[in-house]
C-alpha cells in the first residue's frame, strides 16, 4: 500500500497557504495547483520544531527525495526574518519548508499577508 497510515487532510489554513504560495510562485508553480486539493500532510515532523510540513498526493507514492522550489518567501523584518518555500519532487507537490535567516524558523503557520517574495529582498 502506497499510503502510510496517519496522513491527514490539510487544514483550511494549510490549504490556503499552499494555494497562495503556488499562485504567487515561479513559472512552474501554477501547474501544481490542482495537486493542492489532493494533498495530505504526512506524519513527518521537523526535528527543529518548525512548522514545516510534507505532502503526499492521494493515490501517489511518497515523493522522491529532492527539492525543486516553486515559490520562495520571506516573513518578518530585521533580525526576525525567516523564510518559507513550497516545493515539488519528481512532479509531485512535496511540502512547505520553513527556515531560519538569523532567528528561529517559524513554529507557526503564517498568514498569506505575512509573506513577501524572496526576490523582492534581493532587489532591495
Amino acid at each position: 500500500m502506497d499510503q502510510p497510515t496517519g496522513n491527514r487532510v490539510l487544514t483550511p489554513d494549510e490549504h490556503r497557504l499552499a494555494r497562495w504560495m503556488l499562485e504567487h510562485g515561479n513559472a512552474e508553480a501554477s501547474a501544481f495547483l490542482q495537486q493542492v486539493d489532493l494533498a495530505e500532510v504526512t506524519t513527518w515532523k521537523c526535528p527543529c520544531g518548525c512548522a514545516s510540513i510534507n505532502f503526499q498526493i492521494k493515490g501517489q507514492p511518497l515523493p522522491l527525495p529532492g527539492v525543486n522550489i516553486l515559490g520562495d518567501y520571506l516573513i518578518g523584518e530585521g533580525d526576525e526574518v525567516s523564510g518559507a518555500f513550497i516545493f515539488e519532487s519528481g512532479g509531485l507537490l512535496s511540502g512547505i519548508e520553513f527556515y531560519s535567516l538569523g532567528g528561529d524558523a517559524l513554529q507557526y503557520l503564517p498568514s498569506t499577508e505575512e509573506l513577501r517574495p524572496y526576490e523582492d529582498a534581493k532587489r532591495a
